[in-house]
């Protein structure tokens, strides 16, 4: 796509930048809108998953004769229902790819059980508990296996090995001996050794961070279709329907146009519902049973345990600066779980983000994904970058100090800008690092009194690359100066409401006469999910070039209307105009009846034009050192937006990125037994942030226009959540004299820090 430069921040805009209500709003409050759970289907069958109790096994055979038996079932599956899969690469979400082979495996394990909870059969019945009480009647014959679920453990040799095929891909070459290490990659410039050696200050931690669950609030869930005429319909909670439609369409070895996704309104993603669980299984069922609709929706069990955790991962970080405190040398480590199967740890993200908000010239980062007996890692928020942030972000704090800087003025004074080569080689375009750093400065909550004991201030910063790809949408203007928008991209947060403000920013008319749809994979054109903060600014650019091609449209009605030249027609503030002759959009429509009838447009647009997010946060808590309990006292984020389309939606994203980024700092944590099995899997042991955990985030919008987009939009999603962990660790160090070097920073992590320093401060 051509890139256009975008406007100055400062332009007055009459739509862009105003706080719509959101068109969804009313049927979500009243509960009128249809979740995936509220599908309801003429002869609807209900399903049921058989999930692995060992971590690693052998699946020596599965008895599903009594199941099938049982009155009220209609139909058992197992793996040998699925087609068997290619060994192939195909198309995953967040701009990834997998092996057609394993994202079936992972749909209904095959030969072994890689996973607690990992699928080994399936059910369906005509209600619920039928469909349960079938599952206790399937007998699996399992040879258990040794199982590791630790990443340093999985990489050492003797390890046990998941995947008998598996070999490292060392930077391109394949390896000769099975392994667990499914991938290294590297990024190199400058010379390290040399940069080490003439540094005043050099500092290095490693860390260790917990896998995490995304935390949506609405399970996974699918209902599935398959007609007698090979016709599959699916109704899911997806981030993405036209990929569900791909994998389902791969899985099942289905012609793609076969496969009609219908996307339903969306109870929380953040990244976890982007690839296909149960609606394969869904398919199969429908088919089995003689064609009728089968639905599946998971327990929170199920869902905690198989559906795609953030990947945990070892981080080793080393940093050098000169005697006037630039960073003149980095070196990174990071080995990031994969789950049970290879292509999801996103080690490529978080090598890319560890130090990019920073101009170091010499710089070393190795990265390595490891895959392990968990379930298979999603992406969460920034998939990759929270882990490294904290890594960094600490580092950077610690070498401030030890540079005899406010750790503050020394981000500033390293902070990178456009042109500076990034550490994964890349040259940065225009960003508002600086910007949000001296935002920071100005804000009052940097300077105000901390008062009291064991309290401590904070700040960390926050990069992550955001994403354009492919966005199609489509508009009709009717007859009464309406008019019809039907996005591809799924409505996570208002992209409904985005995209039909920046259609009618566009076209110089009031949001309220755009009625805004997100369609099927049948009724728009291929899209790709709302991920990798990238619907505001890819979908947005569809709808923009919508309301050029509307313009362009009428003004050619007009021209026959008036008997002029389209040259000689002005567009402008929703009006047409040629000398004396004027006449406004929604007049004009009411006569497009006879001036060719309706207008129809339809675009599909993939622009590159990447505007990177960054933020900084400020953060002030207080350690209670006999319990290790840390409270948030004031949290302030500081992020570029590029130009915020609808303020409040950015400010909700924020606050929404910065509270997953607190529970990911001091509670969140998959805990495994030694036998490998999942042992929090409910939301009591599971701990995320409730109301009062947290206090209200104060949020400070920076504009630093995206060039690359007609508004100068960036997106705004994803970054947020990365900065928290490291700014909480940092205002505990000056809280209570411990650098954090785990998460979560539970209570007994925090006790454990305490009485370390406490046990060296004894010795010293």
């Amino acid at each position: 796509m051509t890139a256009e430069i975008a406007p100055p921040a400062e332009t007055t805009y009459r739509v862009i930048g105003t706080r719509q209500d959101r068109y969804d709003a009313t049927d979500k409050v009243t509960g009128r809108a249809q979740y995936g759970a509220d599908i309801r289907l003429p002869n609807m069958l209900y399903g049921k998953v058989l999930r692995s109790p060992h971590a690693h096994a052998f699946i020596r055979a599965i008895d599903t004769s009594a199941a099938e038996a049982l009155t009220g079932v209609r139909a058992v599956i197992t793996a040998a229902d699925l087609p068997e899969a290619a060994n192939k690469i195909v198309s995953g979400g967040e701009g990834g790819s997998a092996n057609l082979r394993y994202l079936s495996e992972n749909v209904l394990a095959r030969d072994k059980a890689l996973f607690f909870g990992h699928p080994v059969a399936a059910v369906c019945a005509t209600s619920p508990q039928i469909a349960e009480e079938a599952l206790s009647l399937i007998r699996v014959d399992y040879e258990v296996l040794p199982h590791v679920t630790d990443v340093r453990k999985a990489m050492k040799s003797g390890a046990p090995v998941l995947h008998d095929e598996l070999r490292t891909d060392e930077m391109g070459q394949k390896g000769s001996v099975p392994t667990n290490v499914s991938n290294h990659l590297q990024h190199l410039q400058g010379d390290v050794e040399r940069g080490f050696r003439e540094s005043a200050f050099v500092v290095e931690r490693e860390v260790v961070t917990a896998a995490v669950h995304q935390g949506y609030i609405e399970p996974h869930n699918a209902t599935a279709l398959f007609n007698a005429a090979g016709q599959l319909t699916i109704w899911c909670s997806t981030q993405g329907a036209f990929g569900i439609r791909s994998e389902v369409a791969e899985i099942l070895d289905l012609p793609v146009s076969s496969v009609r996704v219908v996307p339903t309104e969306i109870g929380g993603g953040f990244g976890g519902k982007i690839s296909a669980y149960l609606e394969p299984i869904a398919a199969l069922l429908s088919l089995k049973s003689g064609h009728r609709p089968v639905q599946l929706t998971m327990s929170r069990a199920e869902d905690l345990a198989a559906t795609g955790q953030a990947a945990g991962s070892y981080i080793r970080v080393k940093l050098g600066a000169d005697a006037d405190g630039r960073i003149t040398t980095g070196e990174g480590y990071l080995a990031y779980e994969t789950g049970a199967y290879p292509g999801g740890s996103f080690v490529g993200a978080g090598a890319a983000m560890l130090l990019a908000g920073y101009n170091i010239e010499n710089i070393l980062i190795d990265g390595y994904e490891v895959v392990l007996n968990k379930s298979r890692v999603a992406a969460y928020r920034a998939p990759g970058a929270p882990n490294a942030a904290f890594a960094a972000e600490v580092l950077i704090d610690e070498l401030a100090e030890r540079c005899g800087m406010d750790p503050l003025e020394f981000r500033l004074l390293n902070c990178a800008q456009e042109g500076d080569r990034r550490p994964d080689g890349l040259l940065q375009p225009r960003i508002g690092m600086k910007e949000c750093l001296e935002a920071a400065r100005r804000h009052p909550h940097y300077t105000a009194p901390l008062g009291g004991p064991n309290r401590g201030r904070g700040i960390a910063c926050g990069y992550w690359d955001n994403y354009g790809g492919q966005s199609s949408a489509s508009a009709c203007v009717n007859y009464d100066g309406t008019i019809s928008l039907l996005i591809g991209s799924i409505d996570l947060s208002g992209e409904r409401t985005a995209s039909a403000m920046q259609l009618a920013e566009t076209l110089g008319i009031t949001p309220a006469v755009i009625v805004p749809q997100v369609g099927d994979t049948n009724s728009v054109a291929e899209t790709e999910g709302s991920y990798g903060s990238r619907t505001t600014f890819a979908t947005g650019w569809a709808a923009i070039l919508l309301g050029r091609k509307i313009i362009e449209e009428l003004t050619g009605r007009v021209a026959q209307f008036w008997e002029v030249s389209p040259d000689a027609i002005t567009y402008e503030n929703g009006e047409f105009s040629a000398g004396d002759q004027r006449i406004g959009f929604t007049e004009l429509a009411e006569h497009l009846s006879g001036l060719g009838g309706p207008v129809t447009v339809s675009v599909t647009v993939n622009p590159s034009g990447l505007g990177p997010g960054v933020a900084c946060h400020i953060v002030d808590v207080e350690v209670d050192p006999d319990t290790g309990k840390v409270d948030i006292l004031r949290y302030t984020a500081i992020q570029d937006a590029g130009k915020a389309i609808h303020p409040s939606f950015v400010e909700g994203q924020i606050q929404g990125g910065v509270v997953q980024g607190i529970g990911w700092a001091l509670n969140e944590a998959f805990t495994y037994g030694e036998d490998g099995r999942l042992l929090n899997a409910n939301l009591l042991d599971y701990r995320m942030p409730t109301s009062l955990d947290v206090p209200m985030i104060d949020t400070v919008i920076v504009e630093v226009p995206n060039p690359y987009h007609p508004f100068g939009v960036r997106g705004v999603g994803e970054v947020p959540i990365s900065p928290p962990p490291a700014a909480i660790a940092n205002a505990m160090y000056y809280a209570v004299g411990v650098r954090m070097d785990v998460l979560p920073m539970s209570p007994a992590n925090v006790l454990a820090a305490l009485w370390k320093k406490q046990a060296e401060a004894a010795q010293a």
